[in-house]
């Protein structure tokens, strides 16, 4: 008989005791009028089926201006984080609220795109375009322009980290 539904499935969307997804590579896709945005399929396929057959995890306040696209599963592990200091000082309590606040659960729809709620699009200043980027356990959605900026500054930081590594200067070529 073969294995099938959401039984069959662990929390992080594989079969039983399969690791857990890893998030990688980077996609660019415009945001509808109705502020749905297509998940890639490398994407989807690291998400865990629902109990009714969908797609499913977490959407919530990222880091450096973006939003971030857990499993819940990786939400849960991400968050234990935030609350084992839950009680350590005034400045650490806003912080867990700031960002637990933000949380949002999701499916994705039949087409595979994902509603992002507007006080997040606000948060990320989403105008039109998003970057997905995988990044092990998450994706991180960014908009655009902000992406292209910071990949302007991370590309300067990875050259002079190149350079230090090899032992290049940097008035040498390659």
């Amino acid at each position: 008989m073969a294995q099938s539904g959401a039984k069959w499935q662990s929390d992080e969307g594989g079969p039983q005791g399969s690791p857990a997804p890893v998030f990688i590579g980077e996609s660019r896709h415009p945001v509808d009028p109705k502020n749905r945005v297509f998940l890639p399929k490398r994407f989807q396929v690291g998400l865990p089926l629902d109990d009714e057959g969908n797609r499913a995890g977490v959407l919530m306040r990222g880091l450096d201006g973006c939003i971030f696209l857990f499993t819940k599963e990786g939400h849960r592990k991400a968050t234990s984080m935030v609350n084992m200091e839950a009680f350590a000082s005034r400045e650490q309590r806003s912080r867990q609220r700031a960002l637990l606040r933000s949380g949002h659960e999701f499916t994705l729809d039949a087409s595979g795109r994902l509603l992002l709620p507007a006080p997040l699009i606000k948060l990320a200043g989403i105008e039109r375009d998003v970057v997905q980027v995988g990044v092990g356990g998450r994706v991180e959605i960014w908009s655009a322009d902000r992406w292209d900026a910071m990949e302007a500054e991370t590309e300067a930081a990875f050259e002079e980290f190149e350079n230090h590594i090899t032992g290049k200067s940097g008035g040498q070529g390659g």
